[in-house]
């Protein structure tokens, strides 16, 4: 009930300073998955969960927490504390028990925000929930960093799974196999957004 009505209430206003389109909705299952999306800004989860219907789990740092009234807002719109310093077992325990009860659950794979045109180097968590629970992925792309008034783009992409990893022993190189598996299949949600956008702007030209 709060998370609908902090919807409600936070809608509107976010919108008109941050105008928000979500692409590729049908790419995005009902039922359990892991959303893999890169990371620009504070705003990128807010904006995501405003604009779509469903409300999700999301890893946040720890340090969001440490604000007992922000902490409480993130713990009503699904946030989940986290070590990023450390092996966060109890974190992790969370995101399976999401998974379990057929969740959605956001990841940002890099851990952090990264300003640059691609993506930073990617953590093993997402990997590694993915694989044991057998979940599927949807990578997500963020085209640039929300800016006052200016149109931000998420692009969602097809579902995939790390199936050739399922049984398998994971040790670090089998994660970081995954990870880099992820992260190439991020790169190719985002050469397929700028590909289109880059052929709509041809045809406005025609």
């Amino acid at each position: 009930m709060f998370y609908q009505i902090c919807k409600i209430l936070l809608w509107v206003p976010l919108n008109i300073m941050h105008p928000t389109s979500i692409k590729g909705r049908k790419n995005l299952p009902k039922k359990k998955v892991i959303i893999a999306c890169n990371h620009r800004s504070n705003w990128d989860y807010v904006l995501f969960g405003l604009n779509t219907a469903k409300k999700n789990k999301v890893l946040a740092k720890k340090e969001l927490f440490k604000n007992k009234f922000l902490g409480a807002i993130l713990r009503n719109f699904g946030g989940i504390e986290i070590d990023r310093d450390g092996n966060d077992i109890n974190a992790i325990k969370l995101c399976m028990k999401a998974i379990k009860d057929e969740k959605r659950l956001f990841i940002f794979p890099e851990g952090t925000r990264h300003h640059g045109d691609g993506m930073g180097e990617t953590k093993s968590g997402l990997a590694m929930i993915a694989i044991k629970t057998k979940t599927p992925i949807v990578p997500l792309w963020i085209d640039r960093a929300p800016k006052l008034f200016r149109r931000s783009v998420y692009y969602i992409g097809k579902p995939f799974e790390l199936s050739q990893f399922y049984g398998m022993k994971l040790d670090e190189d089998i994660l970081n196999e995954a990870n880099e598996f992820v992260r190439q299949k991020m790169l190719s949600v985002k050469d397929e957004y700028l590909k289109e956008k880059a052929e709509k702007k041809h045809k406005k030209k025609d």
